[in-house]
């Protein structure tokens, strides 16, 4: 692929956010860590160089060979990425006397440079930084400033070397996606067609080439990604494609046979496989959330491989894995960044099986996946759906798992769900579902005490589930679904709404 970004991640929490702007352009981009940069950089047309939370004065700060990339392709650094451009070609990086830190506006813009067209004066944009530029290299041109400070911006004299001490991806910074727009356009000479049927169109071509007259086998979920992907690899093979949708006995009320349906009617050829007993047996007695993630995800793949040997001569494995799955981050120590929780759905594929796996969507992220979908005329429902944990109710039950817990469970989040949908909330919200919390807690119903268990609603909004704000949903809303809860559910005598925020709080509560 000729029309290609490379970003090298420094370990910056805006990463990928930089990749999320990069292709709302309609650009082509991949995330690199900063120590693994490409040997082969024919493909590449530019590269953008991450903030990061080292400072480059430190003794272990990151520092990447790029005698390959500087002066030979067009270069941005940001944050750090400036301040490494700045320190180790001759200028200098100091401390700042204060944290600059949030808001700030442009001055003294250079606007007949292409980097600044189209800027206005007072452009405002986010600082996050410790460090500032005291001194730029002998052969930098400065090319904009802040109040505080004075090398906000400058590109290196010969060669396509830009620099900003600033964040263009943040939404904070009014004017960024014109500024990358400038430096990956106008100067990088990037053609703007990453487009969604421009990468189906390429995909079903590149699957077919792939997977000749093999068969396929596709675990579906119910969810956007495992869709979508579906819907990919059907258009280039068509019933070459199997795909199994199991059921773990841990989908919501009604499920199973609703999607089931729904694929059917999509003429996707699919089998519906009931193991819910299956799961619940190897769940029995254990309360661990690791461990739960880790049954459900050996239990799955026992299924998905009892119904692949039915399967005749399958050769192929296909996974809705998506982008933010399979980048290799960068931690704040430079290693590997820290496992939160398990993803039972990535990797995990047992030697044993043998097939070879594709992936249709492993360059995309969530957000594409739906416009991908979209162009493919997948109906709004589906592709609206909120995520779903792949290991399903088992992690919004805290504590042991029974087919009780799941039964009230159900209809708890039946109630919430269905009452987001009839108030005309649903789409506003990213991601909503009811925890089965492992207390009792003392109720009145009529004129006896109850001891019953306690519930607590979660919605969040989000992009991409990497950071969440709890979702302000109107109290007369939470009351009535409450009230409906308590009354309709027997087992249930308390309700409560989480208002955590991702960090410190994860999505789900295990």
């Amino acid at each position: 692929m000729q029309n290609n970004v490379l970003i090298l991640d420094f370990g910056s929490q805006y990463t990928q956010l930089i990749a999320r702007r990069v292709r709302e352009l309609n650009i082509f981009c991949e995330i690199k860590p900063y120590n693994k940069v490409p040997k082969d950089l024919s493909s590449y047309k530019a590269v953008i160089l991450s903030g990061s939370p080292f400072s480059v004065r430190s003794e272990d700060a990151p520092h990447p060979d790029l005698s390959g990339i500087k002066g030979k392709l067009p270069l941005l650094g940001v944050c750090y990425g400036a301040q490494y451009l700045a320190h180790f070609n001759g200028g200098k990086v100091e401390p700042s006397n204060t944290r600059e830190y949030g808001r700030a506006r442009l001055t003294n813009i250079k606007g007949d440079e292409p980097f600044f067209y189209g800027i206005i004066g007072g452009s405002q944009v986010w600082m996050s930084h410790s460090d500032t530029i005291q001194e730029l290299p002998e052969n930098a041109v400065v090319l904009a400033n802040t109040v505080d400070v004075q090398n906000a911006a400058f590109r290196i004299e010969g060669e396509d070397t830009y620099a900003i001490q600033f964040h263009p991806e943040v939404y904070h910074t009014s004017q960024g996606k014109i500024i990358l727009q400038n430096f990956l356009v106008h100067i990088a000479g990037l053609e703007q067609t990453w487009t969604p049927d421009a990468f189906v169109e390429k995909t079903v071509s590149e699957l077919k080439e792939k997977i000749g007259r093999d068969k396929v086998i596709l675990g579906l979920s119910g969810g956007v990604d495992s869709t979508v992907a579906a819907v990919l690899l059907n258009k280039a093979v068509g019933k070459q494609l199997h795909c199994i949708f199991v059921d773990n006995g841990l989908l919501r009320k009604n499920e199973f046979q609703e999607v089931l349906d729904q694929y059917q009617n999509m003429g996707l050829n699919v089998k519906g496989v009931d193991a819910s007993a299956r799961f619940l047996g190897a769940l029995k007695g254990e309360s661990d959330p690791e461990k739960k993630r880790k049954i459900i995800g050996k239990v799955f793949i026992d299924v998905f491989d009892d119904e692949a040997h039915l399967v005749k001569d399958a050769k192929w494995l296909a996974q809705g894995t998506i982008y933010p799955d399979v980048i290799e981050s960068v931690s704040v120590t430079g290693g590997p960044s820290a496992t939160i929780k398990s993803h039972h759905n990535v990797g995990g594929l047992p030697d044993y099986m043998k097939l070879k796996v594709v992936e249709p969507l492993k360059m995309l992220f969530k957000d594409e996946v739906r416009r991908v979908g979209a162009s493919m005329k997948i109906s709004g429902d589906r592709l609206g759906r909120h995520p779903f944990p792949g290991p399903g109710l088992a992690i919004r039950i805290l504590g042991d798992i029974t087919p009780e817990k799941v039964a009230i469970l159900q209809e708890v989040d039946a109630i919430f769900i269905n009452g987001l949908r009839e108030w005309g909330l649903y789409d506003k919200v990213w991601q909503a579902g009811a925890m089965l919390l492992p207390v009792n807690s003392v109720g009145v119903m009529g004129d006896e005490r109850t001891y019953e268990k306690c519930v607590a609603l979660r919605a969040v909004e989000s992009t991409d589930g990497m950071t969440a704000d709890w979702v302000d949903l109107p109290y007369e809303f939470l009351q009535k679904t409450s009230n409906e809860i308590i009354n309709k559910v027997p087992g249930v005598n308390r309700v409560v709404y989480d208002i955590s925020s991702k960090p410190p709080a994860t999505i789900e509560w295990e």
